[in-house]
């Protein structure tokens, strides 16, 4: 039965730490962006509330390229990034997009991921189970 649970996490250098309410039994997504590519993120999305900086919010930092004004956070010291914050009504609204990779004591080869083809702004093909073709 899945449950969700509060985490704990950071970065790298341990100046930022956070926690999530998360059920890790719920697929977390990669996309194929070009930024997502990039930083390499396994993400899961909850409610704003869910995600709290406990300790260092003076070393994230943020950057954004997108015109729907998502704000990609990552830790000013050793450039791990953290977690992304939005407002888009197909999810829902208001959310943070936590990167499962900075949790604690997690092996990531136990989560079940799914796939978004954001490289082609492909979102209404919904998730895959698999990899996206390579060079696609």
């Amino acid at each position: 039965m899945s449950q969700t649970r509060t985490y704990s996490g950071g970065c790298h250098c341990g100046a930022v730490r956070f926690e999530a309410e998360l059920d890790l039994d719920e697929p977390a997504g990669e996309c194929n962006c070009s930024l997502c590519t990039k930083r390499n993120a396994t993400t899961m999305i909850v409610k704003p509330d869910a995600y709290r900086v406990t300790a260092g919010n003076d070393a994230i930092t943020e950057y954004s390229w997108r015109p729907d004004g998502i704000r990609f956070a990552f830790c000013r010291r050793c450039g791990v990034a953290l977690h992304s914050r939005g407002d888009i009504p197909a999810l829902g609204g208001k959310y943070a997009s936590v990167n499962v990779n900075t949790l604690d004591d997690l092996d990531p080869a136990t989560l079940k991921v799914v796939h978004w083809d954001g490289r082609h702004d492909n979102w209404q093909a919904g998730p895959r189970d698999r990899r996206w073709p390579l060079g696609a």
